[in-house]
């Protein structure tokens, strides 16, 4: 087997970061550790020596179709400037109903100028072969055959890379000026996707859905009523194209789904502390119908809530201090 050369640049940084824990610096460290990880390599400490490894797997060609091994293989089109109305980026990995479903919706109710990415992360065999009559190769990344005005781009992965790390795949291919994350257990029944282009017209409108949450301190959050909220939920999340630009990717770590929808409405969300920040709304009445969540339920309950709390402790990480993001405070009312 070929050993994969280091980059000068990354040996570099892990050199400087192995000087930066010898002297205890351990923030300094961290900041070497979180850079090398950007650059696709995983740093092993051996003592006081270290050992760099790839990150990701490798990228694959299967005939004319290639299967990325990371979310930074696949070809952007973050810099191009956007076109048409909303971009829909849906994940498959099994239930191949649940995507046609989801599919058969947008296709009978969006509006004219909507694409569709869907990113094919190491799918079962019945949800590869579903998709292969959906779609026919094309470099990776295959373009639909249906003849109704509807694009759709399936993106392949060699391996199962997680839900983050295959949302950024998919957010790397939209070319709307509109995003709309789309879980499969979601079933549009009318026109998800001018409402949401409709509230993201507004620029203090940061992340929009139907399902929002609040909470008093960070810790605990709870289902809101339509209007201001704290998150959305990643069932049906909204947000500009332009931001995630400019904020992503998101943290490739949140390999489970739970929890990733609250720690990016807050990084859309945060404008810097002493800045207000911008809003999350929760649309009324948005026609959209949630079904049984095959990944939620298809785990046993301890994996779930073992994946979910690790999930948690990131956004704790990031802004368990940070009130200045919630509607609702606790304690708000009596401090004032």
């Amino acid at each position: 087997m070929t050993r994969q050369r280091i980059p000068d640049d990354v040996l570099s940084t892990a050199h400087a970061r192995a000087r930066a824990r010898e002297a205890r610096d351990w923030a300094e460290a961290d900041r070497l550790r979180a850079e090398i990880e950007a650059a696709g390599w995983k740093v092993a400490d051996r003592g006081t020596d270290f050992a760099l490894t790839p990150a990701a797997p490798p990228d694959e060609t299967d005939g004319g179709r290639i299967r990325y091994g990371s979310s930074r293989s696949v070809p952007s089109r973050l810099d191009e400037a956007p076109t048409g109305v909303a971009t829909v980026v849906l994940l498959a990995t099994e239930w191949p109903d649940d995507l046609e479903r989801a599919l058969a919706s947008l296709r009978a109710t969006s509006p004219a100028g909507t694409s569709v990415v869907v990113v094919a992360d190491a799918p079962s065999a019945d949800q590869a072969a579903a998709l292969e009559g959906l779609a026919t190769p094309d470099s990776g990344a295959t373009a639909s055959t249906d003849p109704r005005p509807f694009a759709i781009e399936v993106v392949w992965t060699s391996e199962r890379l997680g839900h983050a790390a295959a949302t950024n795949i998919g957010l790397r291919r939209t070319s709307g000026p509109v995003v709309v994350l789309l879980d499969t257990s979601v079933e549009p029944s009318g026109d998800i996707v001018a409402p949401l282009v409709l509230a993201l017209d507004d620029p203090s409108v940061a992340v929009a859905g139907v399902w929002g949450i609040t909470s008093g301190d960070l810790r605990r959050f709870e289902d809101a009523p339509a209007g201001d909220v704290d998150a959305i939920e990643g069932y049906l999340q909204a947000f500009r194209r332009a931001d995630y630009a400019e904020r992503g990717p998101l943290d490739e770590r949140f390999r489970f789904y739970r929890n990733l929808d609250i720690w990016w409405s807050l990084v859309l969300r945060d404008e810097g502390e002493g800045s207000p920040p911008r809003r999350a709304i929760s649309l009324d009445g948005l026609p959209a119908v949630r079904h049984e969540h095959r990944g939620y339920a298809s785990l046993p309950d301890d994996e779930r809530d073992r994946q979910s709390k690790r999930n948690f402790y990131r956004i704790i990480d990031r802004f368990g201090a940070r009130r200045d993001l919630l509607t609702h405070p606790a304690g708000a009312a009596e401090a004032g």
